[in-house]
């Protein structure tokens, strides 16, 4: 009998004991609220949809060429043409709208067709100057017996500018369509450093001013050929959308159809070489879509 009422008084203790944790634990138990979910952190040059553009200035800088001259009384080649750029010197003209086509400029316009990587329009408005004070290799014929006095020794002096003057100053023009692959190296609150490297293919569309044996200059826009370069850049972005561009490219120029006289005949000249420009100026990023 003991031994039963042993165990009844264990049993009822065991139970009275679960029913108190049970109410505890209603009593206690912390409702967890669903976690927000955050809004997702975009870095700058990164995402499909976003856009850019740029401007800012250049330096160029050419290899030598072989410049050949065809038309009426003449077929010629001039070989290894020195040439050099020609910066505006810095002044009001580099901000002021109205004269902003003076300087070497550069124009960009991106689309981020995937992450991290963008369809880029762009202009290089380059200066292409041929050295005046120079001598050349030249062959071939002219048959006007003045011009053709000119060259001694199969070399010719171009130093007077009665010969030949020879630019692409307004400008070399090299409207181009690229693609670039994007990488963000650092991701601060309210900086961003993002690199980029692409190719681009575009037309040559200069304005060349030439004045070849006296005649009229030349100087008018004319698509004269094709480009090509491969490119890399630096973008700093500060508070998520202005954006500081150093970028620097190399390529490969052919134009075969430059027209050296001011009207309609069949001159012509052509001539290819490698360029290479270093360029910099700013820049606006921003979103074409919403995200969560």
């Amino acid at each position: 009998m003991k031994k039963l009422l042993v165990v009844g008084l264990m049993m009822s203790g065991f139970a009275f004991g679960q029913i108190k944790q049970d109410t505890l634990d209603k009593e206690y138990k912390l409702e967890v609220a669903p976690k927000k979910e955050k809004k997702q952190k975009l870095n700058p040059l990164s995402k499909k949809g976003q856009m850019f553009v740029f401007f800012g200035w250049n330096r160029g800088a050419f290899s030598n060429s072989d410049i050949h001259f065809t038309g009426n009384g003449y077929d010629f080649q001039l070989n290894n043409v020195q040439a050099r750029d020609k910066p505006t010197k810095f002044g009001i003209v580099y901000f002021d709208p109205s004269w902003f086509t003076v300087t070497q400029y550069n124009f960009r316009i991106g689309y981020f067709i995937k992450d991290n990587l963008a369809l880029v329009l762009g202009i290089d408005h380059m200066k292409y100057v041929m050295k005046q004070n120079q001598t050349v290799d030249f062959s071939g014929t002219i048959s006007d017996p003045k011009y053709a006095g000119m060259v001694q020794n199969g070399q010719v002096n171009l130093a007077d500018e009665q010969f030949l003057t020879f630019e692409h100053t307004d400008g070399l023009n090299y409207e181009n369509l690229g693609l670039e692959k994007y990488r963000n190296l650092v991701h601060k609150k309210n900086i961003d450093l993002v690199w980029s490297y692409g190719a681009g293919i575009g037309v040559m569309f200069p304005k060349s001013n030439i004045k070849l044996f006296g005649n009229e200059r030349s100087d008018r826009f004319h698509v004269a050929g094709m480009g090509t370069d491969l490119r890399t850049s630096l973008n700093m972005v500060f508070w998520k959308n202005w954006m500081i561009r150093a970028e620097a490219k190399a390529g490969y120029i052919n134009m075969w159809d430059i027209k050296t006289t001011l009207n309609n005949k069949p001159d012509k000249a052509r001539q290819d070489f490698v360029f290479g420009q270093v360029l910099a100026g700013i820049g606006y990023t921003f979103n074409t879509k919403k995200y969560n």
